[in-house]
């Protein structure tokens, strides 16, 4: 296609050949981006995508990637498109500036969770690149800060879930080191000789239980289950280790914490007090990724910053008693 040329008027212009008879066509247009669509249009007898809605490129998208991503992921577009580009979903992508964008990530930037903007700009930007094959805007996100929690004591916790209905869940979670969605696939055939094998997940996606053939790992693990755990399991009228859907659990152990006075955590984090318990242990990082499903060092570290309470004390005797032996 020829090059669009800037009029002494300031508009741009193109010209474009118009079949076999050799006559060209002429476009112009206030912006070069303009008329190089309205070319592009001419030639391929179409519209040109970048004149449509970012909600209907996004649309679009997630159509694209229905069949190559999981059921939560596709959840997750869906909400995004729902909740979080109110600003920006009726402007056509050929109109959207770099302005309007960094006003919206900061819009969202002080409405929602840093976490939940930068997820956000991450999925406009990859409609951008998936429509137009390229993403021109610089704009400036917010550098999420992961807070360091005190966690409550392996023993609190463990001592608030014995004998409930969701022991077994909690155990998995903080001994073995489970998610919420591997722990609702686990059936009993799934163990074997003591070993678990980890190779499905069983999410909620609209009200519905999907279970997948795979897991946030992407591939199997195997894990020996301690044989205390191994009782209760066999003690379990059904062959699911549960039958209680994730919010089920997550509500019943927030009343139990409640209940025995320790502070609120997410069922999530038993996994991360699992990971904090073989860091203290000192567990190779070898081990300990292979243990949790966790596919790089970095990931597992950052869940090392949950720390115990006990445990910190214990560092700072340590510490203060090495310099107080030289002060004094």
């Amino acid at each position: 296609m020829a090059k669009a040329q800037k009029l002494p008027s300031g508009s741009w212009r193109i010209r474009v050949g118009a079949g076999e008879s050799g006559k060209t066509v002429s476009f112009t247009a206030s912006t070069k981006k303009e008329v190089e669509i309205m070319a592009a249009e001419f030639l391929t007898g179409r519209r040109h995508p970048e004149r449509r809605t970012v909600h209907q490129c996004a649309e679009d998208y997630i159509e694209s990637r229905r069949n190559l991503r999981s059921p939560s992921t596709i959840a997750g577009y869906e909400k995004i498109v729902r909740c979080n580009m109110g600003d920006i979903n009726d402007i056509r992508l050929c109109d959207l500036s770099q302005n309007a964008l960094q006003k919206w990530v900061d819009k969202l930037c002080q409405n929602h969770a840093q976490k939940t903007a930068v997820n956000a700009f991450g999925f406009v930007r990859s409609v951008i690149i998936y429509e137009t094959g390229k993403f021109d805007y610089i704009v400036s996100l917010p550098r999420i800060q992961k807070p360091i929690r005190e966690m409550p004591s392996p023993e609190a916790v463990i001592r608030a879930v014995i004998g409930t209905d969701i022991e077994i869940p909690c155990l998995l979670a903080i001994w073995l080191g489970l998610r919420m969605s591997e722990i609702r696939a686990i059936r009993k055939s799934d163990i074997k000789d003591g070993v678990l094998t980890i190779s499905e997940a069983v999410i909620t996606v609209d009200g519905q239980n999907i279970r997948k053939t795979e897991t946030k790992t992407y591939r199997a693990r195997r894990l020996r289950v301690p044989g205390y755990i191994l009782g209760l399991i066999s003690d379990s009228p059904t062959d699911e280790i549960t039958t209680l859907s994730g919010q089920a659990i997550y509500k019943r152990f927030s009343r139990l914490l409640e209940k025995n006075g320790i502070e609120h955590i997410r069922f999530h984090d038993l996994r991360h007090l699992n990971a904090s318990i073989m860091a203290q242990l000192n567990v190779p990082e070898k081990y300990a990724m292979e243990r949790g499903g966790w596919s790089t060092p970095q990931i597992m570290r950052d869940v090392y910053q949950h720390t115990f309470s006990a445990q910190t004390d214990a560092v700072s005797d340590s510490i203060d008693a090495f310099f107080n032996s030289i002060v004094k």
